[in-house]
């Protein structure tokens, strides 16, 4: 996620934090190189303008040249205006009388059933009782992908043949009221802003049945165009939020950070992958931290809390800090981190020097890499995963033989996975301050 506009500003953070004292000069070489990585990335050149005119004002006052670190200090309202530029977060809007009614708009192609399937699994996690509803009734097998989705994620949906959507959304609210479901989500179809006839369809949709939000579901990936879908889609109905999908695929970001500030239209979730459960609720100091290459640890947690068995959690940790951990253990670490997600995704959110140096090996050789160490130690018997001092040179070749791996893979490995418990022996020593030493 925004690989290119974070590489590019990352050299100009370098070049500021190796300098002791920062001139007004030294401050406009950097904010030059700064306006360069946005115009590049695709924001929008007014978005540009004003964010660089207000950084500089910053950068080149007391706050700056007072600061015990002043490179240190310029990065850091870098973030605190890139988080002003993104917007204040604004949650969902779920309160009134139920069932609330989200509707989704969008051009065709923007992913707008997939981010249904997405939203209702969101909600669904949080204790929603959730209805979907099938309101395209244009594109070939748009029903069934909606209905397949609500099957993956345990969550009826509404479709009628034959009826029109304005009719149909009423039908679908009437029977989700009486059968005490709490939130409707309505997969409309894809439409141009500047298609008339489908729009006026969505005007008598919001006139049967008001929704609670209506949300525009842009494909971040066709950079500075979403903010003309955004203004064009504004003047037929009113927008209450937006979901930028495929952010995960965007390497520059120019969408995701000008269209707030260019439509006023909050964002309020955002798509990271084509899992169903790759849909976050946008927090614009996150974004902004990846995007500076900072990480995103709270995310990172919060992806572990939702995949990690709290209880084997626990009992892996009782078992590092008591030197017993084996590759049993790792391997069971390993199995439940790939439902974390794709790799690209994990090391987007690692900060700082540990997110860089991750960054310099590609993901597909990091998935490469977890699925041979997996391989090796499923070819082990239970008691060499439990014991590898046992390991003879016959053994490692009959585990590189059956996991299709070298015998300097499984030497690899077996001197790893050593280091990792002399490493957890040597903070259970020191009572974990070893850790201060090891990520400081």
């Amino acid at each position: 996620m925004f690989e290119t506009l974070t590489g590019r500003l990352n050299q100009v953070f370098d070049g500021l934090r190796k300098r002791g004292k920062l001139s007004a000069a030294d401050v406009d070489v950097a904010m030059r190189e700064v306006r360069l990585a946005l115009l590049e990335a695709d924001v929008h050149y007014t978005v540009v303008k004003e964010f660089i005119a207000r950084v500089r004002e910053r950068a080149v006052g007391a706050e700056v040249s007072k600061a015990l670190n002043p490179g240190q200090q310029v990065i850091k309202i870098v973030n605190d205006e890139l988080i002003g530029t993104l917007g204040e977060p604004a949650p969902l809007n779920l309160s009134g009388e139920k069932p609330r009614m989200l509707m989704l708009v969008g051009l065709q192609g923007s992913g707008k059933t997939t981010a249904a399937g997405k939203l209702a699994s969101f909600l669904r996690t949080r204790g929603e009782r959730v209805m979907l509803v099938a309101g395209d009734p244009y594109r070939p097998a748009a029903a069934a992908q909606l209905q397949t989705l609500g099957q993956q994620v345990d969550v009826p949906v509404f479709f009628e043949a034959e009826v029109k959507p304005p009719e149909l959304v009423k039908h679908a609210f009437e029977k989700a009221r009486n059968g005490g479901y709490t939130v409707v989500i309505v997969d409309t179809a894809g439409r141009s802003q500047l298609d008339d006839t489908l729009m006026s369809e969505l005007q008598s949709i919001v006139q049967k049945v008001p929704p609670t939000e209506t949300l525009l579901v842009v494909d971040a990936m066709i950079g500075q165009e979403a903010l003309h879908v955004a203004e064009g889609f504004r003047q037929a109905i009113p927008l209450t939020g937006l979901i930028m999908t495929k952010l995960d695929g965007d390497s520059r970001g120019g969408a995701a950070i000008s269209i707030r500030s260019v439509t006023g239209i909050p964002i309020k979730f955002i798509g990271t992958g084509e899992k169903l459960d790759a849909l976050e609720a946008f927090q614009p100091e996150r974004l902004a931290s990846r995007i500076l290459g900072m990480g995103d640890v709270l995310g990172l947690i919060e992806k572990a809390e939702a995949v990690f068995d709290e209880k084997q959690a626990q009992r892996q940790a009782d078992r590092l800090a008591k030197g017993q951990f084996t590759l049993e253990d790792l391997a069971e670490m390993l199995r439940s981190s790939k439902k974390m997600g794709p790799m690209s995704q994990m090391v987007d959110m690692l900060p700082g020097d540990m997110g860089k140096a991750a960054r310099n090996v590609s993901p597909e050789d990091m998935e490469r890499q977890l699925k041979r160490t997996e391989a090796i130690i499923s070819s082990m018997t239970p008691g060499e995963r439990q014991d590898p001092e046992v390991l003879n040179a016959s053994r490692r070749r009959r585990i590189a033989a059956g996991s299709g791996t070298e015998v300097q893979d499984v030497n690899r490995l077996v001197k790893q996975f050593r280091e990792m418990q002399r490493l957890m022996k040597t903070l259970q020593k020191t009572g974990g301050r070893g850790l201060s030493r090891l990520f400081g």
